[in-house]
C-alpha cells in the first residue's frame, strides 16, 4: 500500500531511528527505500551498522555521489509501485499512528498531506505565513498552501511534479503543491495534530532535530534563502497556482 522514502543527507543517524519508527506504524510501509543524497559529511558517517541493518530488513538504498538537492527524493517517487508514496526528510520521525492518521483523512478528503503545513499571508512572497503540524499542533485538519518534512499521497499524484520544471535550488515543496493543484486541482492539507496524542504526529522531535547547525534554512545567509523562497512562490503564482488567501477573497 505505502512506499516510504528517506532522504538521506547531513543527519545519516537519524536513518534508523526512521526505519524503525515506520516499520512499528501502526499500518506499516510494504517498502522503505533510502535516498542518499550525497554530502561530504557522509564520508565520516560508519556505514557498517546501517547497511546490514538495512540489508536485513530488506531496505532499498539509492545511492548517489552528487546532491541533487531537494528535488531528487520526488524523482525517485516516480519509480514507487505501491498505491502511496511517503516522504521524509532526515529531520523526521513520525509517531506511530501517522500513516494510519493520512490514510483517515485522505478517506475523509482526497489530496496531499503532510507534516507541516504553510499558508502564504500574501501572493507574491513566502513571509509572512502561518504554520501548521508538529510546530504547534492542530486539532483539525487543515487545508495549507503548501507541506514538507514529510509528504504522505497516492503516488499518481507525482506525475504532476514534473509538468513543470522546478527551481532547482529551493521551493520543492511549494512547487510540488502548485502543480497539483495547477494539473490536478488537487489541495494539500495538514491532517490532525493533536496536542494530547502525539502517537498521529508527523513529527515525534522536530522541534530538536530540525534546528542543528546543518538545517537547510541556516546554511546560508537567511536573506538570500528567503529570497529565493520568494522567487518561487512569485514564479508558481506566474504559472497559475492560486494560494489559500486569493481564493478565499
Amino acid at each position: 500500500m505505502i512506499t516510504a522514502i528517506l532522504n538521506c543527507y547531513r543527519r545519516p543517524q537519524n536513518l534508523q531511528p526512521q526505519i524503525k519508527a515506520l516499520i512499528n506504524q501502526t499500518v506499516p510501509p510494504e517498502e522503505i527505500w533510502v535516498w542518499k543524497n550525497y554530502h561530504p559529511d557522509q564520508n565520516n558517517f560508519d556505514w557498517t551498522s546501517f547497511n546490514l541493518y538495512a540489508q536485513q530488513a530488506g531496505i532499498r538504498v539509492i545511492e548517489s555521489n552528487y546532491n541533487w538537492k531537494y528535488c531528487g527524493r520526488f524523482a525517485a517517487a516516480c519509480l514507487v509501485d505501491t498505491e502511496f508514496t511517503a516522504i521524509f526528510d532526515d529531520d523526521t520521525i513520525p509517531g506511530p499512528r501517522w500513516f494510519e492518521n493520512c490514510l483517515d483523512s485522505y478517506n475523509e478528503c482526497n489530496g496531499i498531506y503532510g507534516g507541516v503545513g504553510v499558508c502564504l499571508n500574501q501572493e507574491t512572497s513566502y513571509q509572512p505565513n502561518t504554520r501548521y503540524g508538529w510546530v504547534s499542533g492542530n486539532q483539525n485538519t487543515v487545508e495549507v498552501d503548501l507541506v514538507g518534512h514529510a509528504w504522505f499521497f497516492p503516488s499518481s499524484y507525482i506525475k504532476y511534479m514534473w509538468m513543470e520544471k522546478p527551481m532547482w535550488a529551493n521551493g520543492e515543496d511549494m512547487h510540488f503543491s502548485a502543480m497539483c493543484q495547477i494539473h490536478g486541482n488537487i489541495k494539500t492539507y495538514v491532517p490532525s495534530h493533536p496536542v494530547d496524542n502525539k502517537d498521529l504526529w508527523s513529527s515525534l522531535y522536530g522541534q530538536q532535530l530540525g534546528v542543528d547547525e546543518v538545517a537547510s534554512s541556516a546554511q546560508r545567509n537567511h536573506k538570500q534563502f528567503y529570497k529565493e523562497r520568494n522567487e518561487c512562490v512569485q514564479r508558481l503564482v506566474g504559472l497559475g497556482w492560486k494560494t489559500y488567501v486569493n481564493r478565499k477573497t
